[in-house]
């Protein structure tokens, strides 16, 4: 049996336990997933302040998107459903960003398709990030791809101060869902970025075949990286990509990565992303008092995320402060 309580010490003791320790608890019996869990409801409590950090994104700029992603409803190689527009126009931006801030929404990301954000779209987004930061009340964040050094630095200067470049999945697992584009070439992204003064927000999807050691697998890469905040999204079969007949994982699996995450980043805020609402509330609740203390509020990408009223709701229900 795994010692989930002398590894669970350690983490309230301020150690970093070691890659063959996370991965012991790939190995828990089935007797302990309760200990597992309230173990990560343990280290959440002790060093997780009780604020939960929420955060709403815009599908700026949707489809055509270069890369080969065997997930993604945009790629370009797959032919699925989502809608297929140009960079969105400042007034739409504005409308729902004033809508976030008037909910209390923390945080307020544009995310767009393709490879990279760069030419003239990156510099209209970044009158829009300057106008967003001179009406203040949120933090702002972007998500647009592979970005260089001068791609970035537009972006801090326009107001931006935290930048998303998911890994998605572990370094021996992504090959098979990606080809056009590695893991190491978003650390690259991540590092520059880092080095101009963005705090980092980077996570991944589970549930894409990948084993459970490889998720924790993950979590350890994340390391590398250092993020602030980790969004943890739940694949969302989208017909028309290859992973469209993926299985589901079972709440179990999912709660357990989850608190396996919390282990290896206990100060992190670890944020419910996309695929959540297939989680009854009795479990989305669960996630949250073991490890869940940030979310993505409101409609996601390219599925449909959550009322806000209804998210606050539930994290009220876990003791958290919106």
């Amino acid at each position: 049996m795994v010692d989930i309580k002398s590894l669970k010490n350690k983490v309230l003791g301020g150690e970093e336990i070691t890659a063959g320790e996370a991965m012991s608890l790939c190995d828990i019996d089935p007797s302990q997933h309760e200990e597992l869990w309230e173990s990560a409801r343990e280290i959440t409590r002790a060093l997780c302040p009780r604020v939960f950090d929420s955060c709403s994104i815009v599908n700026a700029r949707s489809g055509k998107c270069s890369e080969n992603c065997k997930w993604c409803a945009q790629s370009a190689h797959y032919k699925t459903s989502a809608e297929i527009y140009p960079l969105i126009s400042r007034e739409e931006c504005m409308r729902v960003a004033d809508y976030n801030r008037s909910q209390g929404i923390r945080r307020f990301s544009l995310v767009t398709s393709g490879r990279a954000m760069k030419g003239a779209s990156l510099d209209r987004v970044c009158d829009y990030y300057r106008e967003l930061s001179e009406k203040g009340g949120m933090g702002l964040c972007a998500s647009m791809g592979l970005l260089g050094r001068e791609e970035l630095q537009k972006l801090y200067d326009a107001g931006v101060r935290r930048y998303h470049c998911n890994l998605e999945a572990a370094p021996s697992y992504f090959p098979a869902l990606c080809s056009t584009h590695t893991v190491e070439d978003k650390i690259k992204t991540i590092e520059i970025a880092r080095e101009i003064g963005f705090e980092v927000c980077s996570g991944g999807i589970i549930g894409m075949g990948e084993t459970v050691r490889q998720r924790v697998e993950l979590a350890l890469e994340l390391r590398r990286v250092k993020p602030c905040s980790i969004p943890i999204n739940l694949l969302c079969p989208i017909a028309g990509t290859p992973l469209e007949n993926a299985s589901p994982l079972t709440e179990e699996e999912i709660l357990d990565t989850i608190a396996i995450f919390r282990f290896i980043h206990p100060r992190v805020f670890i944020r419910f992303a996309g695929g959540r609402a297939k989680l009854g509330r009795d479990t989305q609740l669960r996630a949250l008092q073991i490890g869940v203390n940030g979310g993505i509020v409101g409609d996601l990408l390219t599925t449909i995320g959550s009322k806000v009223v209804d998210d606050k709701s539930l994290v009220s229900s876990a003791d958290y402060d919106f």
